[in-house]
């Protein structure tokens, strides 16, 4: 049974687990998404005083507060108790690829060293790569309307057309990010 959650479930597994999630969000009217709970969060503590978008029924959002919560705290005990060792297993290729862009030791860890430590936030590199990205991607998030999870998940299984479109920007951002500007950055 460890062997089993140790290891990434099936897509014949996860997918109907996360379909039947779905289902029961749009059942019950709700819709899922991770960064709404910023605007919840704000709101509780008052920006709606401030800020006419932070100005909503918050109470009605705790839920997705608690999802998040629950994603928190299982991602804590997946990470303490199931998880073999701090080893990713990634191909040789990828392997080689990522040394040639100056990457140390790529997968042998989860987060690679040389991008994600605090001294490596304070050079050039990680400035753009962290508080940058960061800020792009929490801009995308808001001009979007949404995260990642709540148009790709939530957004196509309500068949949201302004969800497609979102989709299949983020992932030709993902695919421009990753071939053109990721190898850019790691070179600085």
């Amino acid at each position: 049974m460890i062997e089993f959650i140790s290891q990434p479930w099936p897509w014949y597994v996860a997918g109907p687990i996360i379909a039947s999630i779905m289902f029961a969000l749009l059942w019950f009217g709700n819709s899922f998404g991770i960064s709404a709970n910023l605007r919840t969060m704000c709101s509780i503590a008052g920006a709606g005083r401030q800020s006419a978008f932070f100005n909503f029924n918050w109470r009605k959002q705790v839920w997705n507060l608690v999802f998040a919560a629950g994603m928190m705290i299982g991602g804590a005990i997946t990470y303490k108790y199931f998880m073999p060792g701090q080893q990713v297993h990634i191909s040789q290729a990828t392997v080689t690829e990522l040394q040639e862009l100056g990457i140390k030791n790529p997968g042998e860890s989860v987060l690679p060293a040389d991008i994600f430590t605090w001294e490596a936030l304070l050079t050039v590199k990680g400035i753009i790569m962290i508080v940058v990205g960061g800020f792009l991607v929490g801009f995308g998030t808001r001009y979007a309307g949404g995260c990642t999870s709540g148009h790709a998940i939530s957004g196509l299984s309500d068949l949201q057309f302004p969800s497609l479109v979102a989709v299949i920007g983020f992932f030709i951002g993902g695919l421009v990010a990753t071939y053109f500007i990721l190898p850019y950055l790691l070179t600085i």
